[in-house]
C-alpha cells in the first residue's frame, strides 16, 4: 500500500473499516496487545466476495 506513516493508515484505512464493521481486532480487549492483528468480519467477507465478482 506504500503508506508513509502510521497516522495515514489509521485514520484512512482502519477506523473507517472498523467503524464500518468490516474488520476486527483479534484482541478486541487489549487494543495495544504485542500480537495484535485485525480479521474480517463476515460483513467484510460477502463485500470482498462481491468485490472480487465485479472484477
Amino acid at each position: 500500500m506504500e503508506l508513509k506513516d502510521r497516522e495515514n493508515f489509521l485514520g484512512n484505512y482502519l477506523n473507517p473499516s472498523m467503524e464500518a464493521g468490516l474488520v476486527e481486532p483479534l484482541y478486541p480487549n487489549q487494543p495495544k496487545h504485542p500480537k495484535q492483528k485485525y480479521r474480517l468480519t463476515e460483513q467484510g467477507k460477502v463485500l470482498l466476495q462481491e468485490n472480487e465478482k465485479t472484477k
